[in-house]
Parts: C-alpha cells; sequence; structure tokens
C-alpha cells in the first residue's frame, strides 16, 4: 500500500501547485474619463515580472483576455489596459478606426494614459504574485503604437515589444528619452508600414541611442501575430511568423528581466 499512498500523495502536491488562472476587472480614473481593463495571471506560484498589454484598436475586449492568458501562463501578470475610456468599446473596424485615429491625434494624452496603466499594475503588487521591479509592455498593432509611445515618453519599463505596430509619431523621441530595450517586430509584407516609415523610425531611434531590435517577418502581413476571426482588410494571421515572434519577445524579456 505504501506505493500507492506516496503517489496520492504526490498527485495531492501535484495539484494543489497547480493554480487557477485570474482574470480580475480593474478600474481607475484619469480626471473625468473612467477606464477599465482586466489583470490576468496564475493564481498559484511565485511572484514573477509584469506586463502591460495594449489590445488592437478594437481595445479591450473577451478575446483580448482570452490572448492575455495565453500570453501570462504561469509566467507573468498580465494588465489588459484600456487606453480609450470605459464607456467606449468600438463595436465594429470603422468605430475602432475612428477611436484609435483619435487617440494617435493627441499622443501626449495618449502617453498619460499609457503610463497611468502602467502605474495601476505596479500597484497590484500586494494582491496579485507580481514582481513590481520587473515591468514591460507589449501591444497588437494600434497596441503596439501604444507601447512605442510609452517607451518614447521615457517610461521606466525594462522593454517595449510592438507586434506589427505603426511607427511613425508626431512627438519623435529625444536623445537618452527611452529607457527600455525596444524589440519591433513587424510584418516584411505589411501594406501599411511604408519602407519610408520604416526607415525614418530606425532614424529616429539610432538618433535617440536606443537599445533596439528590429525584425521584419517575410511575407507577413498587418496582424500577423493576432488571430482574429474579423480580421479587417490588410491583415492576415500568420502562424509560423506568430509562434516565432513570442518565442523572440519571451527570450528578449527573459534578457531584460534577468539584468535586473
Amino acid at each position: 500500500m505504501r506505493p500507492i499512498a506516496l503517489a496520492l500523495l504526490a498527485a495531492f502536491a501535484s495539484s494543489t501547485a497547480l493554480g487557477a488562472m485570474q482574470a480580475e476587472p480593474v478600474e481607475w480614473k484619469i480626471d473625468d474619463t473612467e477606464f477599465q481593463g482586466y489583470l490576468v495571471y496564475d493564481d498559484a506560484g511565485a511572484k514573477r515580472p509584469g506586463l502591460v498589454m495594449f489590445p488592437n484598436w478594437m481595445g479591450v475586449t473577451e478575446r483580448s483576455v482570452e490572448h492575455a492568458k495565453e500570453i501570462a501562463g504561469s509566467d507573468y501578470v498580465v494588465l489588459v489596459a484600456d487606453v480609450y475610456g470605459k464607456d467606449l468599446r468600438p463595436a465594429s473596424n470603422q468605430e475602432a478606426g475612428k477611436a484609435s485615429g483619435a487617440a494617435y491625434a493627441e499622443p501626449e494624452r495618449l502617453r498619460a494614459r499609457a503610463n497611468k496603466a502602467l502605474e495601476v499594475l505596479a500597484s497590484k503588487s500586494q494582491g496579485a504574485p507580481l514582481d513590481a521591479g520587473k515591468l514591460a509592455v507589449f501591444g497588437y498593432c494600434f497596441g503596439g503604437a501604444v507601447a512605442l509611445e510609452l517607451a518614447r515618453s521615457g517610461a521606466d519599463v525594462d522593454a517595449a515589444v510592438s507586434f506589427h505596430g505603426s511607427l511613425g509619431t508626431r512627438l519623435p523621441a529625444a536623445r537618452d528619452a527611452i529607457k527600455a530595450s525596444v524589440m519591433v517586430l513587424n510584418g516584411a509584407a505589411d501594406p501599411f508600414i511604408a519602407a519610408e516609415e520604416v526607415s525614418g523610425f530606425r532614424k529616429e531611434f539610432a538618433d535617440a541611442g536606443v537599445d533596439l531590435q528590429f525584425i521584419d517577418f517575410s511575407g507577413a502581413q498587418h496582424c500577423f501575430a493576432y488571430a482574429d476571426p474579423n480580421p479587417p482588410p490588410g491583415c492576415a494571421f500568420d502562424a509560423r511568423s506568430a509562434r516565432r515572434a513570442n518565442r523572440m519577445m519571451r527570450d528578449f524579456l527573459d534578457e531584460r528581466f534577468g539584468a535586473n
């Protein structure tokens, strides 16, 4: 009976070590605008790095929360960030284009909202298994552009990662202003990212003295790393490039968090 008892004990220990994935609504306010995101994490295990995830132009959705769970696993605490406000939830690509266009038009306000989301994540170290000394941001499409704007603002984060995000800005980075190491995962066949935008971005970040990794994925179009059931025109998911890009981000984050 002893081997059976040991097996049962081992099974019990294993089951208690496995946690449950949490997706807790989190609200915050800037002036008169209320925001709502979701804090996503596995509730078992030790403290771990935190990531702010900026979704694509549809903002905070059920799909974005499910994607955050895939990213978080047992490795990260992820805040799915709201930069529109809780009363603005686009219901179509047309509405999303209008909302993201308004956000792009006011980069200072967008940066303030992105930095507030980072502050909200850092404040959750008491209630979640978060190591607030290890923080990074990432995003997809519009969200990738938001991650880059946050980096340009001089936010104190270890890393910023953009998946097929816009590269231009109305407020180029100043020399030594960017504290984060930056990774850009770009679709080489993205119809929305012109060669001039790429060269301008590279020059901007070189002039600013940024630790930059810029990777082009051959044949990949816009949205290549984010599987969307209703993609807008010009978008196409690419499973191979998505796998590679996600692996690259994790390796990049491991290196940056290990440097602390």
